[in-house]
């Protein structure tokens, strides 16, 4: 009878049991279970595409094979490197190091070549395993490098748009699960499970890769013939911002041309020189100074404070109008209207055309320029200033200023993102900023007209382009140097020559800056920089089928070989 209580007390006990580990706790113990025999990886989700304005690929995932290995099912840690460390090209010792530690998932090689993970197949090596993982690609190879940017080895951007819309791009993860046996084998019949991830949203960009092609070409070559150290190229649209083409242009350290990695066009600042001149003269015409055909007696030489300034080449005094002022680009004359506008109107025009702060690019590392306040200017800065000289811009900052005047005088903040489309299709536009008035439409008119006499009688005549209105500015202006004077420890002086202008003059759909970044055969912008203007200007209105202003037909479309007027 005693040992019927014991034994049924012993029943109860393994009932009770059974019930706690089958009913009342089941999914501790199945956690417990699953734990010891199965393994899972994580699978990195394809980033979105970054795609041009016509949908072609600049950059994009594609699937490759990456080794890893299970440690925990590596009863040989030495001898498996010895087999394995010739395929991978690592050192048997360090891959031993790594076979041997005490954890279940090593990346050993990611993102390998096709025919090294067949050979790492063909070794049959338990705990070695496979498994596929996105890797980034740009089809155009060095196109576009300082805007597009790279990503780091875990897939998350790092530079340029690829950081910019890292989380746009960044899609959600999956997981690759399989199950192994006692031995530590893999469980052939059990398979792999595998979640897939979920793609990112494509970026699709304002960007026209053909153009964009065209403008890296005619950069280069251009940096070549000037035996410059660099340029950059900026097209856009003046009526929404879109930037059309982005080119940054430098030497190596080998003295090669190259594609920059950084986006030059909105980290680097430079003093504009003569193109500022466009601000000081809307800023007089806006203000009621002055009109077109008004006049002021100009010297050559013009003291101010204790510096004497004076234009490029010597006249004797006499009357200039404000048109010839700004197409014949007179120091001395533009200085002369700075003075009348006094620096605190100066300083509030320089602001309102958007220098001194970031554009809504937002790029990393984009710069804010340098613009001093007014109660830190210099007893010459109201000489200096007015001419583009003691201040430093962008060339994204002095292309949307002139956008302003291309606009009919209101500042639309420039962009480079075009729409987004999500993996289900949904595209989801971006359109341009509301744009904020900065000087009138009469104003900006006004500029216009005198931009144009610039180019046909002015600084800027190679910057022509047959059978269209071109308006547009030219300069040149020394580079600071290291020794906190213009001249460098040699007493030499560096040049930075500019042109920025639009097409067709009339109505603006097309508007061009070009930067030439240290140029020796000519320092002057109206031959190092406003040809290559001229050059893409004609690429531009043929391949976007921009017309004459007032001509519809399509023969008046110019070709790419169409020669500009020159000097």
């Amino acid at each position: 009878m005693a040992m019927k209580a014991v034994l049924g007390v012993l029943l109860l006990a393994v009932v009770g049991k059974l019930v706690d580990v089958q009913v009342l706790d089941r999914d501790t113990y199945v956690a417990v279970g699953e734990g010891q025999r199965l393994r899972s990886v994580e699978l990195d989700a394809s980033r979105g595409r970054i795609l041009d304005r016509e949908g072609h690929d600049l950059a994009l995932s594609v699937s490759r094979p990456s080794v890893f290995a299970d440690p925990s099912q590596i009863e040989d840690p030495a001898g498996t490197a010895q087999a394995l460390a010739p395929v991978l090209d690592m050192n048997p010792l360090d891959l031993a190091d790594k076979l041997g530690s005490d954890t279940q998932f090593v990346h050993l090689s990611r993102r390998v070549e096709d025919d090294l993970a067949a050979a790492v197949v063909e070794l049959e090596l338990d705990g070695i395993h496979l498994f596929e993982e996105p890797a980034r690609f740009t089809p155009s190879e060095s196109l576009a490098r300082s805007i597009i940017g790279k990503v780091a080895d875990d897939q998350t951007g790092s530079t340029g748009i690829e950081l910019l819309y890292d989380a746009v791009l960044t899609g959600t993860a999956g997981e690759l699960r399989y199950e192994r046996a006692r031995d530590g084998g893999t469980i052939a019949a059990a398979g792999q499970t595998r979640v897939a991830p979920v793609a990112g949203d494509d970026v699709v960009l304002t960007l026209d890769r053909s153009l964009q092609y065209e403008a890296e070409r005619v950069l280069s070559e251009q940096v070549a013939d000037m035996d410059a150290k660099g340029g950059m190229v900026i097209v856009s649209k003046p009526e929404t911002g879109e930037i059309l083409a982005l080119a940054n242009i430098t030497r190596n350290t080998d003295e090669e041309i190259i594609t920059a990695g950084a986006n030059r066009a909105v980290i680097d600042v430079f003093e504009p020189g003569s193109v500022n001149k466009v601000i000081t003269i809307a800023a007089a015409l806006e203000e009621g100074l002055v009109e077109p055909d008004s006049t002021r007696v100009v010297p050559w030489r013009y003291q101010v404070s204790d510096h004497q300034f004076s234009d490029d080449h010597s006249h004797p005094t006499e009357p200039m109008s404000v048109t010839d002022i700004l197409a014949q680009s007179s120091n001395v004359g533009t200085i002369m209207l700075g003075e009348e506008l006094g620096k605190e109107r100066i300083d509030e025009y320089l602001r309102k055309f958007g220098f001194g702060e970031r554009t809504a690019l937002d790029f990393t590392n984009e710069s804010p320029g340098i613009l001093l306040p007014t109660d830190k200017w210099s007893g010459t800065s109201i000489g200096s200033i007015p001419i583009g000289q003691g201040i430093a811009v962008t060339a994204m900052q002095m292309l949307s200023a002139y956008n302003v005047i291309a606009n009919d005088g209101v500042y639309v903040e420039p962009r480079l993102l075009e729409a987004t489309v999500a993996a289900d299709g949904t595209r989801t536009e971006v359109g341009a900023s509301e744009g904020r008035r900065v000087v009138s439409a009469e104003t900006a008119g006004q500029v216009r007209d005198m931009l144009v006499e610039a180019v046909n009688e002015g600084t800027g005549k190679r910057a022509q382009v047959a059978g269209y209105s071109v308006g547009g500015k030219t300069g040149t202006a020394r580079k600071p140097q290291d020794t906190g004077t213009y001249q460098d420890a040699a007493g030499n002086y560096h040049y930075v020559a500019a042109f920025t202008g639009m097409v067709p003059a009339e109505d603006p759909e097309l508007s061009v800056i070009v930067v030439i970044d240290e140029p020796t055969a000519t320092i002057y912008g109206g031959s190092a920089a406003a040809p290559v203007f001229a050059d893409l200007s004609r690429f531009a209105l043929s391949r976007f089928r921009i017309p004459p202003a007032g001509v519809t037909t399509e023969s008046s479309l110019p070709t790419a070989d169409t020669p500009a007027t020159q000097d």
